[in-house]
């Protein structure tokens, strides 16, 4: 017995292919995945049509759906013959076709494929567009899935099925995680039909739409200036051509480190100043260099940035099988103990033979303390309670005042700040950040004192201390009314 699976076209019975018009002239009964189409009211008067459209009224889901109807043809193909027609091409769009083919190919059934214009081709047509020029096409029904669609914003996007203003709906916020929200898109109504409409609108409006029925899609034009990871890949690799610039191709992973660091700091100081905008010309500062480095390596055949990405993606797969698997978690502790568990079962066999071999020696050194106090906490080896850390913060303080020597105050001072790091992992405080924080209050302070002072035509050289800090003091009441 042959399954015979064919295209009816995007459109009424003149987009149907001869070769279609011919298997279905020639049928007594045609199975339809679906009677809502403009090509079923134009087949030949003979055939005998069954539709499975009472299957979406009853069914939980589309893969329901689907799974019903592949069982039923399935069943019906046992027994006969049997003709299978579906809206466009049968394998654009088509989920019954694909799990049709793969369980007739397990129940050894052969299967023909008919051919027929999807609904590609007439949209092309359309909305006046080379496929070829990197077009994106997409099942509106997959990307709503997404929290971050899988797409190039630098090439234009084509999706099919948004057959209603809810579907619509769910897709403008898909898409609205990578486009402005007011980027001009096209929904194509009918393509290639005798109704054929095309409503240019922005983005945020595509739900607003009355239009918008089984024959909808969306054309989503690229973005006005290039803002994919591997347009920003190209680049580089442009710039390390023999062709690039030549200071870019001098470049070497060890000349490039300041930078790295560089930037990084400058990130942190976006973050300190609260600043988006300079935040995110600084990530793209940071981003450049990670880019960078990834070229250099993939010269020397040592890595590629498809590398990089695909070993940072599975590895935030693997260490979260709380939200890509079936481990239950309780809270963030139960998440950080299960992180810690995968990670050394990754490392099982490469075990540094110190706990604290792998703290960088560049870390600022608060940040440093802070890491080997976390580490070595792992094991037990810390405080029962808070208690313990406050009493040893007094006897280190005490210790400082006692010490002598230039030596014996460096060292207890010294001790001194790792307790008070361990204080801040107790209190839940990042230590490094919290001085820092310290650091732009103390200068936005002295800043103002140093404007009071003019204000008040005073030299600050020539003030004493006491001078000094009724400035201050003047400082500390106007930022508080101001917080206040």
């Amino acid at each position: 017995m042959t399954i015979t699976i064919v295209g009816l076209g995007p459109g009424d019975g003149r987009l149907l292919t001869r070769a279609a018009w011919e298997i279905l002239s020639a049928a007594q009964v045609v199975y339809l995945r679906t009677g809502r189409h403009p090509a079923v009211a134009d087949l030949p008067a003979n055939v005998t049509c069954h539709t499975f459209d009472h299957l979406y009224e009853t069914a939980e889901s589309f893969a329901a759906v689907y799974e019903t109807i592949i069982q039923e043809l399935l069943q019906q193909a046992q027994q006969d013959d049997i003709i299978y027609a579906v809206p466009g091409h049968p394998f654009v769009g088509e989920a019954t076709v694909t799990g049709l083919v793969e369980a007739a190919q397990a129940a050894d059934l052969p299967v023909v494929i008919v051919d027929g214009l999807s609904f590609v081709e007439p949209t092309l047509a359309a909305a006046r567009i080379d496929a070829l020029n990197g077009l994106q096409i997409y099942d509106a029904l997959e990307l709503v899935n997404y929290h971050y669609p899988p797409l190039n914003p630098d090439s234009p996007l084509l999706l099919g099925q948004v057959y209603s203003r809810l579907i619509a709906s769910e897709v403008k916020l898909a898409l609205m995680a990578i486009f402005p929200d007011d980027h001009p898109v096209q929904l194509i109504h009918a393509a290639g039909g005798a109704a054929e409409q095309i409503e240019p609108l922005p983005l945020y409006a595509i739900d607003r739409s009355q239009s918008i029925d089984h024959l909808t899609s969306l054309y989503v034009p690229s973005l006005p200036r290039l803002a994919g990871l591997s347009s920003l890949a190209e680049t580089v690799a442009m710039l390390r051509s023999p062709e690039g610039c030549p200071w870019d191709r001098e470049q070497t992973p060890q000349t490039l480190r300041p930078g790295l660091l560089e930037e990084t700091i400058e990130v942190l100081t976006a973050l300190d100043e609260n600043d988006p905008d300079a935040l995110c010309e600084e990530l793209g500062d940071l981003l450049l260099h990670i880019v960078m480095q990834a070229q250099m390596a993939s010269e020397a055949e040592e890595f590629k940035l498809t590398d990089v990405v695909t070993g940072i993606e599975t590895k935030l797969k693997r260490r979260h099988p709380h939200v890509w698997g079936d481990w239950q978690v309780s809270g963030t502790g139960e998440v950080l103990r299960n992180w810690e568990q995968i990670k050394q079962a990754e490392k099982k066999g490469q075990r540094p033979s110190s706990l604290l071999n792998n703290v960088p020696d560049l870390l600022p050194a608060l940040a440093q303390s802070q890491k080997i106090q976390h580490k070595v906490a792992k094991i037990g080896f810390d405080w029962p309670d808070i208690d313990g850390v406050w009493d040893k913060l007094a006897e280190e303080m005490a210790e400082l005042r006692a010490a002598a020597t230039p030596e014996q105050r460096a060292a207890e001072l010294g001790d001194l700040l790792f307790v008070a790091v361990n204080l801040a992992r107790w209190l839940g405080v990042d230590a490094e950040s919290s001085l820092r924080e310290a650091n732009l209050r103390f200068t936005r302070r002295f800043q103002m004192v140093e404007q009071l002072a003019v204000r008040q035509q005073l030299d600050l050289s020539e003030l004493d201390i006491d001078q000094l800090n009724l400035l201050w003091c003047e400082v500390k009441a106007e930022l508080a009314k101001m917080d206040g």
